[in-house]
């Protein structure tokens, strides 16, 4: 065996390479949960490399590993190496997030490409509240409340206004003013709709047919006397909301339970780990509904609540299909691996 190429892409190849299509991913992400609840997969749990205790990570930061192998149309195995430093932003100038990701092959088991990872993460994340609000939010949802202005929220919007097209009203709040600013001056530009800056949480979420908490805080934000009846609250962030939030909601929906509490972080698994949350409550994971094993939303007056770990298994059903247009466009660049296998 001699030389043995793979392929990189730079986040403008995956771009290039249909990374950045909201109606690609959200597609793909629907597939992903119908295999998930099909049990076509392997998840070995997210490993989490953080340097101190769950808190520490709003500060501090920490680096996350989630490999995983979806099957289907995908049959894709991979591993997704991601980082988040919540103080680049604002410190240093660099993002939050940074991501790579590596796909292998799944019968030679070889590494095919490395490519970036961070627009993949951030497209996925926002897909899989795509599918969440198709199944969950009223279709005829009108106002959408944004809490957090950050990279994560700008795919939330794309993908719900996707899915929702209704929308008319988006409300924006961040701790940073000027950022909340921005983020409305940009996200303006890609569909004509109302969008405003608001001068609190409690003001995103009130009469907000559809909210979503991306932040990074370490204290709750969300109150339960906030939420609107008929609402849908998508959960992205970690500590997001006080429990009553969730004691008082009327269906509780999330992408993997298993997964949640192993993670730890998020306030729904703060809840069972200090026994204030029965899991039976868990009215469907995503997929189940996404098959047709569960309703999603029954009638115009319940409150139901998303929450989304995220699964290494989108990450490379994703990259596959970024990977497939390259390809075929001839898009990246071929590196060798090696010049010559030495241990064979």
């Amino acid at each position: 065996m001699n030389d043995y190429e793979i392929t990189f892409l730079s986040q403008s190849d995956v771009r290039q390479a249909s990374g950045f299509d909201m109606n690609q991913a959200i597609h793909v992400m629907e597939r992903v949960f119908a295999l998930h609840d099909s049990g076509d997969y392997v998840l070995p749990n997210k490993t989490v490399l953080r340097w101190g205790d769950n808190e520490s990570e709003t500060v501090i930061g920490r680096i996350n590993s989630m490999p995983g192998y979806i099957g289907g149309e995908f049959n894709a195995c991979g591993i997704k190496w991601i980082s988040s430093s919540p103080q680049n932003p604002f410190k240093r100038g660099l993002p939050r997030a940074a991501g790579l990701i590596v796909l292998n092959d799944p019968e030679t088991l070889l590494p095919i490409a490395v490519m970036d990872g961070t627009l993949i993460s951030a497209m996925r994340t926002g897909a899989n509240s795509g599918v969440a609000a198709k199944y969950l939010a009223r279709p005829n949802s009108r106002v959408l409340g944004l809490i957090g202005a950050g990279v994560q929220n700008r795919t939330q919007y794309m993908s719900l206004s996707t899915v929702l097209p209704h929308l008319e009203t988006v409300k924006v709040y961040d701790v940073d003013v000027s950022r909340a600013q921005r983020f409305v001056k940009e996200m303006s530009t890609m569909k004509p709709m109302t969008f405003e800056v608001v001068p609190n949480a409690e003001e995103a979420v009130r009469e907000s047919d559809v909210f979503v908490t991306a932040t990074v805080t370490k204290n709750p934000i969300v109150k339960a006397e906030w939420i609107r009846e008929g609402s849908l609250y998508v959960h992205v962030g970690s500590n997001e909301c006080h429990f009553e939030v969730i004691e008082q909601t009327d269906k509780i929906v999330v992408d993997d339970w298993t997964e949640l509490k192993h993670r730890g972080v998020e306030t729904i698994s703060i809840m069972y780990q200090e026994g204030r949350f029965d899991e039976n409550r868990i009215y469907a994971q995503l997929g189940e509904v996404v098959n047709g094993k569960k309703m999603g939303r029954e009638n115009e007056h319940e409150k139901i609540y998303f929450n989304s770990v995220g699964l290494g298994i989108e990450d490379v059903a994703l990259a596959k299909e970024v990977l497939s247009y390259a390809r075929i466009h001839k898009i990246g660049k071929k590196i060798n691996l090696w010049d010559a296998a030495v241990f064979v």
